[in-house]
């Protein structure tokens, strides 16, 4: 696998990483109900690495292949917030296998996934409205009021 990226430098923006972690708890899966009304199962899995630790995402079966102790290979994972909090993904377009190399040291003092972030942090960075206040046409509601 090719440019890992440290656990420490995962950001809310972070697409397109890859990551290997010695897998460090395995947590019980939880039924949840998707933006898209669907019902799906996800467990959180927390890895690690020598500069930090990060709660991984993991759906369905691909739950299976996290055994504590383990070291996992995401490629091609991305990060979502959680309630302001960083969650790494495998996603559809990414991969997960049990990693050739193995993570010996864990940094557990520092955790990526503690930290809050803004929930309006988009891709691209901080959201801005293109809107104008009072609408978004030509013509404001205060427009409208002085008539």
């Amino acid at each position: 696998m090719e440019d890992i990226t440290k656990i420490k430098d995962l950001t809310p923006s972070s697409r397109r990483v890859n990551v290997v972690g010695k897998v460090l708890s395995v947590g019980e899966p939880k039924t949840i109900q998707t933006k898209f009304g669907d019902q799906r199962s996800v467990t959180e899995v927390t890895i690690g690495d020598d500069t930090g630790k990060v709660i991984l995402s993991l759906w369905g079966d691909q739950a299976s292949q996290a055994r504590a102790g383990e070291t996992l290979a995401i490629g091609n994972g991305y990060v979502s917030l959680v309630r302001g909090h960083i969650r790494l993904n495998v996603g559809k377009y990414g991969s997960l296998s049990v990693s050739d190399e193995e993570v010996t040291e864990v940094n557990e003092d520092f955790d990526a996934s503690e930290k809050e972030y803004e929930n309006n942090f988009h891709r691209s960075g901080p959201r801005r409205d293109n809107f104008r206040r009072g609408g978004y046409g030509g013509r404001s509601n205060r427009d409208e009021e002085e008539e």
